[in-house]
């Protein structure tokens, strides 16, 4: 929850205090749930160019392996209208908005992600598909 104003609550007199714990405990929340987001996120960029390496080096089973992974965030996305679940959680702790609230990226990047990913995702699987195709030849 975020802490406004009318949300303080009087302990031992002080109510000042209680909120600025409570604004501590919000940042630390953020601050972990953007660090595991962006060790995620790292992990699905990783299993995205390692498609087109997997198949130029010949191991099309690893290849079909990570486009699999992605392909299951890619249905976690869709059964959450395109926003990642954890976006939802980082917004429980603060009010801010921007592209890049949630995880620690540039803002540009967290604004185009999906396409920039997405197009490199659709062009490694379709380098690994031609790639298997013509392996026998």
């Amino acid at each position: 929850m975020l802490i406004h104003p009318i949300d303080r609550v009087s302990i031992s007199g002080s109510s000042f205090d209680f909120e600025i714990r409570m604004i501590a405990s919000n940042s630390q929340a953020l601050r972990r749930i953007k660090i595991l987001h962006t060790v995620v996120w790292a992990l699905f960029v990783a299993c995205i160019l390692g498609i087109p390496i997997a198949s130029w080096r010949g191991r099309y089973g690893l290849a079909a392996g990570l486009a699999a992974i992605v392909s299951g965030e890619v249905f976690v996305l869709l059964a959450n209208k395109w926003r990642c679940p954890m976006t939802r959680v980082a917004a429980r702790y603060t009010d801010d908005r921007r592209d890049n609230f949630d995880i620690y990226l540039p803002e540009w990047i967290a604004r185009n992600n999906k396409m920039i990913f997405g197009a490199l995702y659709v062009a490694g699987v379709a380098y690994a598909a031609l790639r298997w195709i013509h392996r026998a030849h």
